[in-house]
C-alpha cells in the first residue's frame, strides 16, 4: 500500500491550474530545491471539482478518519472495493467514489519491498522503492475525497510495481485525468501500459 508520496506545493498547483485555465495546458517546473515527502495525516495539495464544474486546488488531509476507536486513518482505497460499494450504494467509499473523485499531483510515490519476489531478489523487506512516471517530473494519482480528507486509489499492479508490491496507486497517464473525473473511470483499472521508473532507497540504519 502507498504510504509515502512526494507532493507538489499548493503554490505550484495553483500556478499550474491558473495556467491550465488560460492556455489549456498545466505545467509544473522541475523542483529547484529538494521537495518534502508526505505521509498519512499530512495535508496533500489536491485537484478537486469546483461547484461551478471546473477544477480547483485544495489542501486535504491524507487519510479518511476511521469510525473504529484507535484505528489509524484509511489512506488507500482499493478500486475494486469502491466499485463494489458504488454498485450496492452503501459502504465507506460509496459517496466518495460517486461524488468525490479527485486528483493528487506528485513527483513520486514509494512502496515497501514485500515478499512477492523470491528471497534472492528481496534485499530487505523494509527497503523502500521510489517510483516516478517515465518522461514526467510530476504526474497524477487518482483519489477520492470527502469532508476535507483524501484517500489514494489503488489497483492491481503492473509488472514494474508487481515485482515489489501486490498493489499500486492508480497512476494516470497523459489524457487520463479527464477519464477519472468522468463516468468512464472504471476502465482505468488496468495500469499495464503505465511506464514507471524505479529507484531503490536503502533502509536507514
Amino acid at each position: 500500500m502507498c504510504h509515502r508520496v512526494t507532493p507538489v506545493t499548493m503554490e505550484e498547483l495553483q500556478l499550474a491550474l491558473d495556467l491550465y485555465q488560460t492556455t489549456g495546458h498545466a505545467r509544473i517546473p522541475k523542483d529547484a530545491i529538494a521537495p518534502k515527502d508526505a505521509y498519512p495525516g499530512a495535508k496533500l495539495p489536491t485537484i478537486v471539482r469546483s461547484p461551478s464544474g471546473g477544477l480547483a486546488a485544495e489542501e486535504l488531509i491524507w487519510g479518511f478518519s476511521s469510525s473504529q476507536p484507535k484505528r489509524n486513518r484509511v489512506f488507500n482505497t482499493r478500486l475494486e472495493t469502491a466499485l463494489s460499494q458504488l454498485r450496492m450504494r452503501e459502504g465507506m467509499w460509496a459517496d466518495a467514489i460517486t461524488l468525490g473523485r479527485c486528483l493528487v499531483p506528485v513527483r513520486a510515490f514509494y512502496e515497501s519491498w514485500t515478499r512477492t519476489a523470491s528471497p534472492a531478489q528481496d534485499p530487505n523487506p523494509k527497503t523502500q522503492v521510489r517510483f516516478t512516471l517515465e518522461g514526467f517530473n510530476v504526474f497524477l494519482i487518482a483519489a477520492v475525497c470527502q469532508g476535507g480528507e483524501v484517500s489514494l486509489i489503488t489497483t492491481v499492479p503492473n509488472k514494474t510495481v508487481g515485482r515489489i508490491h501486490s498493489r499500486m496507486p492508480l497512476v494516470l497517464g497523459p489524457g487520463e485525468s479527464s477519464v477519472w473525473l468522468s463516468a468512464n473511470f472504471p476502465k482505468l483499472a488496468d495500469r499495464s501500459a503505465i511506464r514507471l521508473t524505479t529507484q531503490v532507497i536503502p533502509q536507514q540504519q
